[in-house]
């Protein structure tokens, strides 16, 4: 078949169908979402701000331990604490936001398929694209980069398609209302970057495809009012209520951020095409066949292959900038690839794309199963062994290290205690879970910062308790004297538990609380 021209492209229907597909995408995205525990950092991190939201009823102020948290803006918060309150706080309901994020991006792109490509190039690029494991197990990570690549992806399609209409002298109003408030909710959902990256992509496209001329009916001011409705009311409130956050949302969380070093995970300008190509396997095998069908000109015409392109490049050459890079950033460039390795496969690939299919199946639901086998990276025995035996009076001390997946375990009622030198100028240089805690103190009043203590005032915090339980890493035991000659209750992930009374003799000796017979 050749590609479709003209208005049948425009007119093929698809209805009840593409609803249905929609579901089947979201279920087959989903069902093994409940398999694992929160990896920590970004899963445990990005879902207890959320539960924490839920647990407080502040729906307007992200916060990490109590304090403001502005590191990103609220979509994913609000999905997820939304999630967590209907259907209760489960691994698969914290995972709502990226199984939405993927399913928009899978459907947005068969959805322009359909219209303006072959049925069979439509066809194997949906195939790829569910299953290819980096996309799959993204679908099923619990922070922010499949959300927002869903949002990048719908707007790139909306742009795209208004004006492959301009150009058949047809008006798209509905595309680009579409358009412009996917582009608002992906800043509400990662920040400038869910606008940037759709008009990169749009920009690259009318200039290689000499489409530029359509350029100026894509700002069309009725959508461009419903963009600034969606996100500016959220940042002109956080502004108005903590002075100083305009300063460090966009100048040190965005431009501070992509322009200099010292973040982490620092790697190479290769990175992304080599995770593109490891897992994108075993599709991405086929790659080279692709180029070289472009290459000696088989491939029949394609109206969206500039765009595919552009698009794929511009996201891989965005994010190969930085110093930093970390594989889900790249998850905008997937879609895009998918489809180009459908486009380029040929009679003879095409023919093997049931197996590759079923490969890639069981690459992807083996990386799922070995995350939830290993138990790395996570913390829930922890929060659970508190979730049975904690009460809400009983305080929970976090020292030398802060578990972010623990609160939402144990369902803990109150912000907990982190116990650090919160003055060393240490603090401030790496990019961790201290400057975090340190970053939203700042936007915090005094008494809300004393949660954060050091360890100078740990024995008179628990003095002041008739119980408490610490939590720690089990390297940093032989720091704390009221550990001496005690065994966790509970160990994860090189972490222990261990419950301070303030009468049992141990702890009665070691901390020598005023009043007692050790007092002196």
């Amino acid at each position: 078949m050749t590609a479709i021209a003209g208005r049948d492209a425009v007119a093929r229907p698809l209805g009840t169908s593409l609803w249905w597909g929609l579901v089947l995408m979201l279920a087959w995205f989903g069902f093994s979402a409940w398999a694992r525990p929160l990896m920590l950092p970004d899963e445990g991190r990005y879902v207890g701000v959320a539960w924490e939201m839920l647990r407080s009823g502040d729906w307007l102020v992200p916060r990490l331990d109590g304090l403001p948290f502005f590191h990103k803006p609220p979509l994913f918060y609000w999905i997820t604490a939304a999630s967590l309150g209907l259907f209760g706080p489960h691994e698969w309901a914290a995972r709502l936001a990226p199984l939405l994020g993927a399913t928009a991006a899978a459907a947005s792109l068969l959805w322009l398929s359909l219209r303006w490509s072959t049925l069979a190039t439509s066809r194997l690029a949906g195939g790829v694209l569910l299953s290819l494991p980096l996309f799959f197990v993204g679908a099923q990570f619990a922070n922010l980069d499949m959300l927002v690549a869903g949002c990048i992806s719908v707007c790139i399609v909306a742009l795209a398609h208004a004006v492959l209409m301009f150009e058949r002298g047809t008006d798209s109003r509905a595309a680009l209302s579409v358009a412009w408030l996917a582009a608002g909710l992906g800043i509400l959902a990662k920040g400038l970057i869910g606008g940037v990256l759709p008009a990169l992509v749009v920009l690259a496209w009318l200039v290689a495809s000499g489409r530029l001329r359509f350029i100026g009916r894509l700002m069309w001011w009725p959508a461009m009012a419903l963009f600034v409705l969606v996100t500016a009311p959220w940042f002109v409130a956080m502004q108005l209520r903590f002075p100083g956050f305009f300063d460090y949302f966009f100048v040190v969380q965005h431009f501070h951020r992509f322009a200099q070093g010292g973040f982490n995970n620092v790697q190479p300008w290769w990175f992304y095409p080599a995770v593109l190509a490891v897992l994108g396997l075993p599709w991405t095998g086929w790659a080279v066949a692709a180029v070289r069908a472009a290459g000696h000109g088989r491939l029949a015409p394609q109206p969206l292959r500039s765009l595919m392109l552009c698009w794929m490049a511009v996201v891989v050459v965005f994010f190969s900038l930085p110093q930093s890079k970390l594989i889900g950033y790249v998850l905008p460039a997937v879609p895009p690839m998918a489809w180009l390795l459908a486009d380029g496969m040929g009679p003879i690939g095409r023919r093997w794309a049931r197996w590759c299919a079923v490969l890639a199946l069981v690459l992807a639901l083996g990386a799922v199963t070995a995350l939830a086998v290993s138990g790395r990276h996570s913390a829930r025995p922890i929060g659970l062994a508190l979730a049975a035996a904690t009460s809400a009076e009983t305080p929970v001390i976090f020292a030398g290290d802060y578990l972010y997946d623990v609160p939402f375990y144990a369902r803990t009622a109150a912000p907990v205690w982190v116990v650090d030198d919160w003055h060393s100028p240490d603090v401030a240089t790496r990019d961790n879970w201290r400057k975090e805690l340190a970053d939203a103190a700042a936007f915090a009043p005094e008494a809300d910062r004393e949660r954060l203590i050091t360890p100078a005032q740990l024995p008179a915090r628990l003095c002041a308790q008739a119980d408490a339980w610490l939590v720690l890493p089990l390297a940093d035991a032989g720091r704390f004297p009221v550990l001496a000659g005690r065994a966790p209750q509970v160990q994860a992930d090189g972490h222990g538990l261990w419950r301070i009374d303030r009468q049992e003799s141990v702890s009665a000796k070691t901390l020598a609380c005023p009043g007692t017979p050790n007092a002196d």
